[in-house]
């Protein structure tokens, strides 16, 4: 079958990896997340539009400058150019999954850490999960 099918709420809130690329399509990618206590993802443009989705924990959403507190149940969206961040200001992990369109990452790849990702400067190469 192509596409994915799964229960996205009970696969962000398992998650422990940073960044966990679960599947890409040709014009969209999946992507689940975890941000330690204080953690972030750290300030970024992209040239795609961005979806966060808050699965559980609490944080803050800064899209060019302006800060948004957000917890479970809150989405964001980030229109391609925009200077973003999502901040854990909790004391538990803030757990989310994101939609990236166009992809932007390997399919299939897994950061376990912030510093992991930030040392790997992988970009999307345009093989799909299907």
């Amino acid at each position: 079958m192509k596409g994915y099918v799964q229960n996205i709420e009970t696969l962000a809130i398992k998650n422990d990896e940073f960044r966990r690329v679960v599947y890409t399509a040709k014009n969209c990618q999946l992507v689940l997340m975890a941000l330690k206590p204080q953690e972030e993802i750290g300030a970024e443009v992209h040239q795609l539009d961005q979806f966060f989705r808050v699965e559980e924990g609490a944080g803050e959403a800064m899209l060019d400058g302006v800060r948004t507190a957000i917890q479970a149940g809150f989405a964001v969206v980030v229109p391609a150019g925009v200077k973003h961040n999502i901040i854990n200001t909790g004391s538990v992990p803030l757990k989310l999954y994101t939609l990236y369109a166009p992809p932007n990452h390997r399919d299939g790849v897994v950061h376990h850490t912030r510093a992991e990702a930030e040392a790997d400067h992988e970009h999307f190469d345009g093989k799909t999960t299907d």
